[in-house]
């Protein structure tokens, strides 16, 4: 059975193309009291959990501003991020951020205190329907496939669904190329930070 390949933009449309994929017939709403929808619809936001845990271009963000609270001096942990780290560029050595009770904790300086901003690197997470579509393609090839195991076990559906799912992650790698513009010296905020050998550098010891 040929993995379907219409785009998708909301999860009612993520399920049903997931339902497809497996034999099942599409529905209407994403009703939890449907065993096979609450498979699907769980399976779905799982993997888009676990995809954009990977850290992608869309999902990524250098150098943000964390400001602490002013009467407490704590920061509060948003609910919305998947991994976060101290910026090196301004903080190299100085913080071991972590989550914690729900607040920024310094494992380094072992305080929940901040006096100052806190620069640092994050990986959000989005909704579905904030995923780029490339993303969200390969996001549902993957959960398809788990669902076909949970679902019906069928070994040649399986097959052919992990197929689709490496052909989509190819996709999706492809876009994350064109868009972080990446080169062969790597990149920083954005933009190439390879140096080049100057002469002048070497007269001027």
């Amino acid at each position: 059975m040929p993995f379907p390949t219409y785009a998708v933009s909301t999860e009612l449309d993520a399920v049903n193309q997931i339902l497809s994929s497996v034999g099942q017939a599409p529905v209407t709403t994403l009703d939890l009291q449907n065993p096979e929808v609450s498979i699907v619809l769980n399976t779905l936001r799982e993997v888009n959990r676990q995809v954009q845990s990977e850290g992608w271009i869309f999902n990524k963000e250098l150098n943000y501003v964390m400001q602490p609270d002013s009467s407490t001096n704590q920061i509060l942990y948003p609910y919305n991020i998947l991994q976060m780290d101290a910026n090196d560029e301004y903080h190299k050595n100085q913080y071991d951020l972590v989550r914690r009770n729900g607040k920024l904790y310094d494992r380094l300086n072992h305080t929940f205190q901040f006096t100052d901003d806190v620069h640092v690197d994050i990986t959000w997470y989005f909704d579905f329907t904030d995923v780029p579509p490339p993303i969200q393609t390969y996001i549902v090839a993957r959960a398809a496939r788990m669902c076909a195991t949970k679902l019906i076990g069928d070994q040649e559906i399986n097959k052919l669904l992990a197929e689709q799912e490496i052909q989509t992650r190819a996709t999706a790698l492809e876009y994350e190329c064109n868009q972080g513009d990446y080169s062969m010296f790597g990149f920083k905020n954005g933009q190439q930070y390879y140096t080049s050998y100057q002469p002048y550098q070497a007269l001027m010891r």
